[in-house]
């Protein structure tokens, strides 16, 4: 744990991640057991096309929700020490005979993040129209018609992204109440669903001798939505019946402060500031964006739908650990660092606590990033020779003999980078102002054409297939750590608190056990590398490397 986390809020924040990070190992054991059972029953080219759903998906989730999720935990967190909303008497709140707000700091902040949440729907439903109209005019019709029920798979992702997004409302009063308990029960159902929908339409399919194509995937994508809606509801409407707040838009303006406090909120419903900040941060959301998913983006491009299927198994169990472990650590960090260093932006007169806080942010933050440093340093030394190993055991040797396992192989060098740049940037969103978002845009605008260069060269130039997408991946992943260690330096020096990069970087002793350690494991399996491997040799292989990795640990 994070050190001198003793307020209310930051341990709830740690809990809150602890039960996340368990949320996440068990969901996505069973998404990883389904998965496997799935692998059975598709060919590469339609987990290619199942890959480009995903993004479509995830793509209208993104674009509709994610600068409003930051600018309204910001929202939730700098309202308790301004005058801004309404009223800090602590009281309930209650709505007059106009349906206006006339509440509590507390209840007014829930309400006016519940009002800006139904922008994300409205945002989403424009942009899912658009961007399905792109995505099906870019495929090819030999590709429409070589996947079965291609079209209606599309729609159905389409539904299944409004119906997730219809949830926002509920959500956003979780995440600012740090309920994470509901979270976790909300995401729990709806993965287990959505697995039991994919897995049962899929083998349904194939014992009755129907061409389902992708169409399991979108089943099981709108089960999901579903399911989170209904969960969320039932605990986002009784909360609002206790707390006296309402889960669909309502005025905020205090009756009788309407004329001079018309300028703090847009039509009445929506807080300026929270609006202005997510509006800001809407350009740098889409290049974030397409950094993030601008690897499938590339090799849809550049690759056919084969290769497309082999970079998305590749990338599906490479990222596995950023999705169980960094993804929750990641969102409660920006959550703790949003809470600790909320006195900062405002006016405190406690300079002693605001400079107390910061130097607590530097500790932690260098602590966490020197944990994930010592994390990488054995994942880069044991999981480039594993990985395919791994591959093999789990998916078979006909996804092991198509080149996923040498793509896994480089997932071992991007995902400590990944690591490392998701802690950087949640503190650097929790801190940074309306000009700084600005700037930081521009910047990862200017990196996201070096990510296209870098993959335009390994792909289509150096013919590096999936490989040379993972490499580009990593020239971006670096550009984006040294733009996030400058701003943090400089950050913490106008504070007046030391922040020191090299106390973060491994020992002369853990880099050369590293070494030591990936020479050995590689000469351990090297021997049996020539001939395929079956499973109990392959297991065999992996305690070697086991046992090599245990004495490295406790050097590290």
């Amino acid at each position: 744990p994070l050190s001198a986390m003793s307020d209310p809020g930051s341990s709830r924040a740690v809990r809150g991640a602890s039960l996340l990070i368990l949320l996440q190992v068990g969901s996505r054991a069973l998404t990883f057991t389904a998965n496997q059972i799935l692998l059975r029953f598709m060919t590469a080219s339609l987990l290619g096309v199942s890959a480009q759903l995903e993004v479509y998906y995830l793509s209208v989730l993104f674009f509709a929700r994610e600068s409003l999720r930051v600018a309204i935990q910001r929202q939730g967190n700098e309202s308790k020490n301004d005058a801004d909303l309404p009223d800090s008497s602590g009281s309930k709140g209650e709505k007059n005979t106009d349906g206006i707000v006339t509440t509590s700091t507390t209840a007014a902040t829930t309400q006016a993040a519940v009002n800006i949440s139904y922008l994300a729907i409205m945002l989403g439903a424009a942009v899912a129209l658009v961007l399905g109209i792109l995505y099906i005019s870019s495929v090819s019709g030999s590709d429409i018609s070589s996947t079965p029920r291609f079209i209606l798979s599309v729609y159905l992702y389409a539904v299944a992204a409004m119906v997730e997004l219809l949830s926002e409302p509920a959500f956003v009063v979780m995440q600012i109440r740090l309920q994470f308990g509901v979270r976790a029960t909300a995401e729990a159902i709806a993965t287990f669903l959505r697995c039991f929908v994919t897995l049962g339409s899929a083998v349904w399919a194939s014992r009755n001798g129907l061409q389902f194509g992708v169409l399991p995937f979108a089943l099981g994508q709108a089960t999901y939505g579903l399911a989170l809606l209904a969960v969320y509801a039932w605990y986002g409407l009784g909360l609002a019946q206790r707390e006296k707040f309402s889960l669909l838009p309502v005025r905020l303006v205090d009756s009788q402060k309407a004329q001079s406090r018309s300028e703090d909120y847009v039509m009445s419903y929506f807080y300026r500031p929270t609006l202005q900040l997510a509006s800001s941060m809407m350009a740098q959301s889409l290049v974030k964006h397409v950094l993030t998913q601008g690897d499938t983006l590339l090799v849809s491009v550049l690759s056919t739908a084969e290769a497309q299927g082999v970079y998305a198994l590749a990338n599906n169990y490479g990222g596995l650990v950023a999705r169980l472990l960094l993804q929750p650590i990641e969102e409660s960090s920006r959550s703790y660092f949003s809470r600790l260093l909320s006195l900062t932006s405002g006016d405190a007169k406690d300079k002693q606590t605001e400079k107390t806080a910061v130097r607590r942010a530097s500790a932690d933050l260098q602590s966490l990033l020197k944990v994930y440093v010592l994390m990488g340093l054995v994942v880069i030394s044991i999981g480039p020779t594993a990985a395919p190993l791994l591959l093999a055991l789990v998916a078979g040797p006909k996804w092991a003999g198509s080149g996923a396992g040498t793509c896994l192989s480089a997932f071992a060098w991007y995902v400590p980078l990944l690591a490392v740049n998701g802690v950087a940037e949640a503190f650097v969103a929790s801190v940074t102002s309306e000009a700084q978002v600005h700037k930081q845009s521009a910047w990862m605008g200017a990196f996201s054409l070096v990510f296209a260069a870098a993959g335009y060269i390994f792909l289509q130039v150096l013919d590096m297939g999936a490989v040379g997408l993972v490499i580009a991946n990593c020239i971006n992943m670096l550009c984006r750590i040294t733009w996030c260690a400058l701003f943090i330096t400089q950050y913490f020096r106008k504070q007046g608190v030391p922040f020191e990069l090299d106390r973060m970087l491994p020992g002369p002793l853990a880099v050369l056990a590293g070494v030591v350690t990936s020479q050995a494991v590689r000469r351990a399996v090297a021997a049996a590398a020539e001939d395929p491997l079956g499973p109990r040799q392959i297991v065999i292989q992996l305690a070697k490397i086991a046992a090599v990795t245990v004495p490295f640990l406790a050097a590290v």
